[in-house]
């Protein structure tokens, strides 16, 4: 089944194409890191992971870049409120950002700073200058808008139409009020980089075009981020770019849709911005994740106080079914020795299959179930529906756990089946050891003796004590279960 995504610059689905078969080259624009990243950027840090991790799924090979932006007007801003450098303010928020990144499941990313390709940029914008697309006025430099026919391909807007409701600064020294700055002649005593034109550094737009042609070519198959950046930044990317190499900057133009906070913009000055720091503090990283991936990206997410509490139920009950299943396929392996288990590609195999004649029930269904998500995630990455078919999997996985002779390669396909959407949903975790592991084992083992002993009295406290320390317990058909709250 072909992928499509739904293409901003076309406004329609179109079946997607890598420029090179087998290889995927994506761009997504990141964090300007003068502070914590709170849940509103954890949209596109999510949902575009998601995408990279589903593209590598179907057997592509992803180059990933997300830049860094090290270096602008809220940076020195916010270094100077603090009596800091510029390069250390970055260094903590950009340490602070791949610690959350993590925690959410990113990886596989490349991520250049935009102080790390100074040079390139400065190249970037001398050949512009070259090309007459771009001109120096009074130490800075700026794109020239009217050099450009397409501008406005990205939003659908001509000049004229920009007009209306922008604020736009006014500024003598550009030929039109829609230039942009590619270079800003540094103030005194501000952060600076030499130059052709003098000291400075970079505006906003021009650092991604110059970091993504270094890092992934001149066009690209995916460039990503969040609604606000459709203009004026990636019109600006675009403009630039195609003026510089005469090719398209992206053949797919992503974007997701705003997290608002009950049902407003998150902001500052409102008061109600989060940052995922903070969330994560009483909040596990695969809720927040289930929460973004609920909802279509091309929908808008409103977030409220029972959003985490819904994502943490979700979440759970997905692990319940998983461990459930681990724990079964667990006690049986034991009882076998000698036993090896199916390889890998000879699950996939068997999931792989429309026709399961012979074969249990809940293989049928662990293969419809997968095929499901597949089918939801090759329309424009529907992930609420992709969901939706992992839950339809632990519900054959629970009706399967109910008998009493079951078959191990049931089990593992089951099992193949839900790590096999997790790679790309991200909303399994493990249940982590601690030193008291043991110690809960001997409870639990001794509340069972006193159970057969009838000493209900300490079967309860034994019960009490563990439900303190946050241990709920489960009867299954092989024995007590036990997990953390």
């Amino acid at each position: 089944m072909t992928l499509s995504i739904y293409n901003t610059l076309s406004r329609t689905k179109e079946e997607f194409h890598p420029i090179e078969p087998g290889k995927v080259k994506m761009y997504v624009c990141g964090p300007t890191v003068y502070d914590y990243i709170h849940i509103g950027n954890s949209r596109p840090l999510v949902f575009f992971d998601t995408v990279r991790r589903y593209l590598e799924y179907a057997g592509y090979e992803v180059q990933y870049v997300v830049n860094f932006t090290d270096v602008d007007d809220k940076l020195i801003r916010r270094s100077e409120e603090r009596g800091i450098p510029v390069p250390e303010l970055a260094s903590t928020f950009i340490e602070a950002y791949l610690e959350d990144a993590k925690k959410l499941g990113d990886e596989n990313v490349i991520h250049p700073r935009v102080t790390e390709n100074m040079d390139e940029i400065v190249s970037f914008i001398a050949g512009l200058v070259e090309k007459g697309a771009a001109y120096e006025s009074g130490g800075d430099v700026f794109f020239r808008t009217k050099a450009f026919p397409k501008y406005g391909q990205i939003s659908h807007k001509n000049l004229e139409e920009l007009q209306h409701g922008i604020r736009i600064e006014v500024d003598e020294r550009k030929e039109s009020p829609h230039d942009f700055v590619l270079w800003k002649k540094a103030k005194p005593g501000e952060i600076r980089w030499p130059s052709p034109w003098g000291d400075g550094r970079p505006g906003w737009h021009i650092e991604c075009s110059a970091m993504a042609a270094k890092y992934l070519g001149e066009t690209i198959d995916i460039h990503g981020g969040g609604e606000d950046l459709e203009f004026p930044h990636h019109e600006c990317e675009a403009a630039q770019s195609e003026a510089l190499t005469g090719k398209p900057l992206a053949r797919y133009w992503m974007h997701n849709r705003y997290l608002n906070i009950k049902g407003e913009k998150m902001s500052k000055s409102l008061g109600n911005s989060l940052t995922v720091q903070a969330l994560l503090k009483h909040a596990k990283p695969q809720a927040l994740r289930f929460v973004i991936l609920s909802t279509h990206y091309r929908n808008p997410i409103n977030f409220n106080d029972d959003s985490l509490q819904q994502g943490e139920a979700g979440a759970e009950r997905l692990n319940n079914s998983f461990l459930s299943l681990v724990h079964r396929l667990q006690i049986l392996t034991e009882s076998k020795s000698g036993w090896v288990p199916e390889s890998e590609e000879a699950l996939d195999a068997i999931l792989a299959r429309n026709e399961h004649d012979g074969e249990d029930e809940s293989v049928q269904e662990a293969s419809r179930a997968v095929r499901e998500f597949e089918a939801r995630m090759n329309d424009d990455f529907n992930t609420p529906d992709a969901i939706t078919a992992m839950f339809d999997l632990a519900t054959a996985t629970n009706k399967y756990l109910l008998v009493e002779q079951a078959s191990l390669t049931v089990l593992q396909v089951l099992e193949r089946a839900f790590l096999r959407m997790d790679s790309v949903l991200g909303l399994l975790f493990e249940q982590e050891a601690t030193d008291d592991d043991a110690g809960i084992e001997r409870l639990i083992v001794e509340r069972q003796e006193a159970r057969r002993s009838r000493d209900f009295k300490r079967a309860d406290e034994i019960r009490d004590e563990l439900a303190v320390r946050g241990i709920l317990l489960e009867d299954t058909a092989q024995g007590i279960r036990w997990r953390r709250k």
